[in-house]
């Protein structure tokens, strides 16, 4: 009998294990049909989670904002994602879990007669930015796609409302950028797709307060910051403060820390990855080995 070949990813839907080229999702689940779903996203990095505690609780948050219910305790939800993990035998990994809102019966438009999903899964790390943009720095295009308004999707609730940021991210790179920020009614950059973003002025980092998610990493940076002595304002930032910055990084799970070195075509600061997101990236990596953030994989 052949064994299942895991070497790709694992997943569970459903009730069982499978090979990730195997996972799937009904066609009439709403969270294909409407995007109407809840996920989150934890790494494992040299064979343990990064902040897994604080990735699961937000998650669970972001259920019960959708009115999503997954139907796993928080212990169960961990030990399917360490068994996706476990089963790849992967020591550095992509770790989803989602929720959809399942299906309706027939004729039903009540979402609330919907049974919802869960399933995770665990591939390779994923990078956002390839070796090569991670050394030169990012060129990132603030497109005049605006993101969709709080009021309407809330941000701080994982979701895969998307299509502004698509939209967004082919305008930038139809125009030979690397990646899109999105920004608000009022003109102030909010995040891209998958990411945060900070701008350095005078010593002191700022981001964007609303309109975004609370990203785990963009959290980590903030910590960190606090931790050297760095002074950290959340609040508005303007498309065109973002552009004179002294440095700007983007913060991401999909990489940690990720240089800014051209906005709209135009150098930031110097142009050359500057001295505090170099020290940032630094510490963020060291924290990995930190037992504090660390949940090691019981292989």
């Amino acid at each position: 009998m052949t064994l299942p070949d895991y070497s790709q990813g694992a997943a569970w839907q459903r009730g069982s294990y499978v090979p990730i080229a195997q996972a799937s999702v009904p066609l009439t689940d709403w969270g294909f049909l409407r995007s109407d779903a809840a996920y989150d996203v934890v790494t494992v990095w040299d064979g343990a989670f990064f902040r897994l505690d604080a990735h699961l609780e937000r998650f669970l948050r972001s259920c019960s904002r959708f009115r999503l219910d997954p139907g796993r305790s928080p212990e169960e939800i961990v030990a399917i994602l360490e068994q996706c993990v476990r089963l790849a035998g992967l020591r550095s990994a992509y770790v989803e879990m989602l929720c959809t809102r399942g299906q309706p019966p027939w004729g039903s438009r009540d979402p609330r007669q919907a049974a919802n999903q869960f399933y995770a899964f665990a591939v390779p790390y994923v990078w956002i930015a390839n070796e090569e943009q991670r050394r030169r720095g990012l060129d990132v295009r603030i497109s005049g796609v605006q993101r969709i308004p709080p009021a309407s999707v809330d941000p701080t609730a994982k979701n895969y409302h998307w299509n502004d940021m698509t939209m967004g991210l082919l305008e930038a790179l139809d125009a030979g950028a690397d990646t899109v920020l999105l920004t608000d009614a009022q003109g102030n950059v909010v995040e891209g797709p998958g990411f945060n973003v900070f701008a350095v002025r005078a010593g002191r980092l700022v981001t964007p307060r609303e309109g975004v998610l609370e990203g785990i990493t963009r959290r980590t940076v903030m910590e960190i910051a606090q931790s050297q002595g760095i002074a950290v304002e959340a609040r508005a930032l303007p498309a065109d403060e973002l552009r004179g910055a002294d440095e700007a990084f983007l913060s991401t799970s999909g990489g940690g820390v990720l240089p800014v070195t051209r906005i709209d075509g135009e150098t930031v600061g110097s142009g050359e990855v500057g001295a505090m997101t170099q020290r940032l990236a630094e510490t963020y990596w060291a924290w990995h080995r930190d037992p504090r953030y660390a949940t090691p994989v019981r292989y």
